[in-house]
């Protein structure tokens, strides 16, 4: 006899495996709309068929990852504006998080500011708005940047990942080889004094890095620029979202603030 759960069981269920929010009025059965892989292993990405008819005899295509990250990077070389830019990542489908997400989240804040905040990838609430760091960790970062008398208005804020990861899990190497030339193209648009790495995947990606966010904070580092290009200095921080799990941190937080601010003020100082 097939065992009975109760409807709070059932929605305990969900949320362990990272169903959190429901997206759409009605369910979608991804298992039709696209075949799956393990990323970690894959060296192909699927492009999901347009055709979601139940009998559909139609395979799913599947492109290498080293053809997806040349048409991303000619997508995004030819981006000139931060417009243009979001047009082509909008058109973008070479990441199967784009499938799954409700909102592409795209950067923003002034051009050429001082400081480029750049995060992992969005969560809930920045999935349903559209916009990065508007969820708890967000606020708690406005609330971090204005401990050093920085308006979230004076920075530019981004994400590695533009589309939200199912159940905020970690993006995997495969989603982040996919979109890294577009934030690579979104820092040369941008063109910070100051880049920001918020959390470890964004340490990692950037710097090029396998040492972990604890070993990479509290130094200044760099972000190293194509064709020769100097570099821009940079500085990792633990994420927002890690410090509400762990307040005890943000002690270490506070001593990285305390130097961003202090560079700043040097970089003001010499202009």
């Amino acid at each position: 006899m097939a065992k009975e759960y109760n409807a709070t069981q059932i929605l305990k269920w969900y949320l362990e495996s990272g169903i959190d929010e429901a997206l759409e009025e009605k369910p979608v059965n991804h298992f039709i709309l696209q075949a799956t892989t393990e990323d970690k292993e894959a060296d192909s990405i699927p492009v999901v068929s347009t055709d979601t008819s139940s009998n559909s005899k139609t395979p799913v295509k599947l492109i290498s990852l080293s053809d997806t990250t040349k048409s991303a990077y000619a997508a995004a070389k030819a981006a000139d504006t931060l417009e243009t830019l979001r047009d082509a990542m909008s058109a973008f489908e070479g990441c199967p998080l784009k499938q799954t997400a409700k909102n592409l989240v795209f950067g923003n804040g002034p051009v050429s500011p001082k400081l480029m905040l750049i995060g992992e990838a969005p969560g809930a609430e920045e999935d349903r708005q559209g916009r990065p760091f508007v969820g708890p960790a967000g606020q708690l970062l406005e609330r971090m940047l204005k401990a050093i008398s920085i308006e979230r208005g004076d920075v530019y804020i981004t994400n590695i990942l533009p589309w939200r990861p199912p159940g905020n899990r970690t993006p995997t190497d495969t989603e982040i080889a996919a979109c890294m030339p577009f934030i690579e193209r979104q820092i040369e648009l941008v063109s910070p004094e100051i880049l920001i790495l918020v959390g470890g995947v964004s340490a990692k990606t950037l710097l090029g890095t396998t040492h972990g966010i604890m070993r990479t904070r509290g130094k200044w580092l760099e972000y190293k620029r194509e064709g020769g290009l100097e570099g821009i200095p940079a500085r990792a921080i633990l994420h927002p979202a890690y410090l509400l799990r762990s307040p005890a941190q943000k002690r270490e937080t506070w001593m990285d603030l305390l130097a961003i601010q202090q560079r700043m003020s040097e970089t003001s100082q010499k202009l």
